[in-house]
């Protein structure tokens, strides 16, 4: 016994390891379920005769909403822990997605996809389990946060093509309320079985942590933690230039995640592939997005942040020229596969990087900040991208947009100082 707390994390099998497959399980249904929303967009908008712009409007609001809910959810989390964050936020996502199935109206297709459903999100998404597995893992964080966060990238890969399915057998009335339920029993069990946000509660130091370093903690560190009294909060990091050179990025991140998931299904079938076919390019999408998270978390704690974040961005680049100047199976492949693997690269790495430059004991309030305009941008570009086709019938300006933002996200990444700020007098 060290300072009252059995130090634990050596035993056989570390109760983090737990945390960390509860996590991807979680993220698995809701990313797979959430992602699927593009599979959904034509035939929604054929039975309602809604136009791409109207039905991207009611994505905006939930993006908004949701954007929100992560500031909302990361600010419980900081004070109450994960369990009751999770099961709220599962039941009001749940209840929002089955209750879409009994839609007649735009007016209730808004009010529970972008507003019940999106309050809900916040509380069950890659911020949230980001800053759950940052207080369980140190030396091995951006591994443990990858392994997580990979749960997302294969849902998508296994779920969207199940949901593709079932909407053409059974339509999107029934694959909504069927998701809905889904979401919500795996999440409140493993909410209230599973999942702990302190290893402290439970006697454990996070997996790494020396023992000299928990039989000695400094004046204001938390035992097992690497938090301390020179922690910065919220404010006193908005007063750094890295934090808006981080927020820019993240802003322009959003926009390109967002857009590409929300329109890839209906622009390829507008160039002649198949429902199936591009179902199939949302789900390679997903798992590819898989290959660069688990790349991208032990390549940030070799080499940093800034390498991973900036090459993103050059391949985004790259990969949006492709797709301004070719439009075929081929180039919606490479697109898909490409823009696939950076999806999620930034999910793992955000956490550590602000736990670097400012601390972990606001880190999920600082998250929270950063993914909420990531959202909100998302969720406006994705917005923008059906004005943009209803107005011009194709999505090329908007792509030339993108192209011209990756690349002043990438000149942003490089003006990042990665390293420990210090509190300013």
């Amino acid at each position: 016994m060290q300072n009252g707390m059995e130090i634990r994390s050596k035993e056989r099998f570390f109760y983090g390891w737990y945390i960390l497959i509860g996590s991807f399980i979680i993220l698995f249904f809701n990313a797979g379920a959430v992602f699927s929303i593009g599979v959904m967009f034509k035939p929604m908008i054929n039975d309602f005769g809604w136009s791409r712009g109207t039905f991207t409007i009611a994505y905006f609001v939930y993006m908004a909403v949701y954007a929100i809910s992560l500031l909302l959810a990361g600010k419980a989390y900081d004070r109450c822990g994960p369990k009751w964050v999770i099961a709220t936020s599962s039941i009001l996502l749940s209840g929002g997605f089955m209750g879409i199935s009994f839609v007649t109206a735009f007016w209730q297709y808004i009010t529970l996809y972008g507003v019940v459903a999106a309050a809900g999100l916040g509380g069950t998404t890659l911020p949230i389990f980001g800053a759950i597995i940052s207080k369980w893992f140190e030396k091995y964080r951006g591994l443990a946060m990858s392994l997580a966060f990979a749960g997302a990238g294969v849902g998508q890969f296994v779920i969207v093509p199940l949901i593709t399915s079932l909407v053409q057998v059974h339509g999107w009335r029934t694959s909504f309320f069927l998701m809905g339920l889904g979401m919500m029993v795996v999440n409140l069990l493993l909410a209230f079985l599973v999942i702990k946000g302190n290893p402290d509660d439970l006697g454990y130091a996070p997996l790494g942590t020396t023992e000299s370093e928990t039989r000695a903690p400094r004046e204001g560190q938390r035992v097992g933690t690497i938090e301390t009294s020179e922690d910065l909060g919220l404010l006193e990091a908005m007063r750094t230039s890295s934090f808006w050179f981080f927020t820019v990025v993240m802003v322009i991140c959003g926009s390109g995640d967002f857009f590409v998931s929300m329109h890839l299904v209906p622009f390829v079938t507008d160039h002649g592939i198949s429902p199936t076919g591009a179902g199939n390019m949302l789900a390679w999408l997903g798992l590819m997005s898989l290959v660069g998270v688990l790349l991208a978390g032990p390549a940030a704690d070799l080499v940093g942040s800034r390498i991973p974040i900036a090459l993103t961005f050059l391949m985004r680049v790259i990969l949006f020229l492709i797709i301004i100047n070719y439009k075929n199976v081929v180039s919606f492949n490479v697109f898909t596969f490409g823009f696939g693997f950076t999806l999620s690269i930034t999910a793992p790495i955000t956490t550590m990087l602000v736990g670097r430059m400012f601390g972990f004991s606001n880190v999920g309030l600082m998250t929270g900040f950063i993914a909420t305009v990531h959202h909100l941008s998302g969720g406006a570009w994705a917005y923008m991208g059906g004005l943009f086709f209803d107005r011009t019938g194709n999505y090329q300006s908007i792509f030339t947009i993108s192209a011209i933002m990756a690349g002043i996200a990438l000149l942003c990444s490089l003006f990042i100082k990665e390293r420990r700020h210090k509190k300013r007098p």
